[in-house]
């Protein structure tokens, strides 16, 4: 399951300084919002979160001062360099979201696993897997036949670039 556990800080100074002092310290600045909740500005762990981040549709239930929340990250800004997270934006969902985003999950995972087995690459598996989601199909249904549908589309490809290939071969070729 994509649902990480992680422990959050208040945090009261603002500005480029704290964030920066925030950061050498390894903790990385973030505000929670939505669901007609309060602003909450919070610092979270850095490596813990950068973990957390690695998995797809992680839902982080954050443990604040003034309670616990179920969030997903809306918005993770990172240094354009180094790639480390400077900020992120974490909105408050339902428990009915999280157990969506968690389904999800377990589908591009499972579409993962047997797109590798199937020799494939992953990446066109859960692409498809996606494009068969955002179409309203079940993701436990859509994780099924993801592999056969990124197959196909490896095929479609393939045969254009045959024709492709083919129309080259002719213009080139004297009559």
């Amino acid at each position: 399951m994509s649902q990480v556990s992680i422990t959050a800080e208040s945090r009261s100074d603002f500005g480029k300084g704290a964030a920066r002092r925030l950061r050498r310290a390894g903790r990385i600045p973030a505000v929670i919002y939505g669901h007609g909740a309060e602003l909450v500005h919070v610092c979270l762990p850095g490596h813990e979160l950068e973990l957390a981040l690695r998995k797809p549709r992680v839902v982080l239930v954050v443990q604040a001062p003034d309670g616990t929340r179920l969030t997903k990250p809306r918005d993770v800004q990172r240094d354009p360099v180094r790639l480390f997270i400077e900020h992120v934006d974490l909105v408050v969902i339902t428990e009915g979201e999280a157990t969506e985003r968690a389904a999800i999950a377990d589908a591009i995972h499972a579409a993962e696993e047997a797109a590798a087995e199937a020799g494939i690459d992953p990446a066109t598996a859960v692409a498809a897997l996606e494009d068969a989601i955002a179409h309203g199909e079940d993701p436990e249904h859509a994780a099924e036949h993801a592999v056969t549908d990124a197959e196909a589309k490896a095929e479609e490809y393939s045969d254009a670039n045959r024709a492709a290939e083919a129309a080259a071969a002719a213009e080139g070729a004297p009559a």
